[in-house]
């Protein structure tokens, strides 16, 4: 695996940058790594990788936000099945504000969302932009630096998981299990505030109401 990523990657270095921007659109992380390894080979220039990557980062959210801003029965249709992270998505803007839009790119299973739900709501556009960029670029830019400066231990580990995948699997396997647990668990918490906060309300209202009949 190891031989063949490498070979890969010296054979269509010359459509990195491309590659890159694309694969920031779409997803992320995984290019993100790749590039800041390439980096490490000498096969990229690190400051043009993190412009690129972040330019990516940014269209990718700015499309999906106006997807959200302009069509919303397509989002009610299509994303049914994800009420759920709709709501937990929306709470978490009003309960944090713009630092959401920094914490989404970290974020199991919202990465889409997020910037959907943002759209759905009045949310100034221009501003939703300009906290964009700078997430983008400080995603990228933290990503490809530290993928770069430890690109010989990440070989490293490629090697190690290649001879040793029947412990590999396990540790990745763990990994994303970890990673699903504690997203459940933030959603789960963000529900049931909300919960507390609808029937803290409602007992506030019913008292009220007994103390003006009495």
């Amino acid at each position: 695996m190891e031989e063949f990523l490498k070979s890969l990657m010296f054979e269509y270095h010359q459509y990195a940058y491309i590659v890159l921007f694309i694969w920031c659109i779409l997803e992320g992380e995984l290019g993100l790594i790749f590039a800041g390894i390439m980096c490490h080979a000498g096969l990229m220039s690190i400051v043009p990788a993190i412009l690129v990557g972040g330019a990516g980062a940014f269209v990718g959210d700015q499309f999906y936000f106006y997807i959200g801003r302009y069509n919303k029965r397509f989002i009610l249709k299509f994303f049914e099945k994800q009420k759920r992270k709709f709501a937990v998505a929306h709470l978490m803007l009003n309960n944090y504000g713009a630092i959401i839009i920094f914490l989404q790119r970290y974020m199991y299973g919202f990465r889409i969302i997020i910037p959907m739900s943002i759209g759905l709501t009045r949310y100034d556009s221009k501003k939703y932009a300009f906290f964009n960029l700078i997430s983008g670029y400080i995603w990228a830019g933290s990503a490809i630096v530290i993928s770069w400066y430890f690109g010989e231990e990440i070989w490293e580990f490629v090697g190690w998981a290649e001879k040793h995948w029947y412990l590999a699997i396990p540790i990745v396997l763990a990994f994303i299990g970890l990673i699903f647990y504690g997203t459940k668990s933030i959603e789960n918490r963000i529900l049931n505030q909300r919960k507390e906060r609808k029937k803290s309300a409602i007992s506030n209202i019913k008292s009220k109401f007994r103390r003006n009949q009495s």
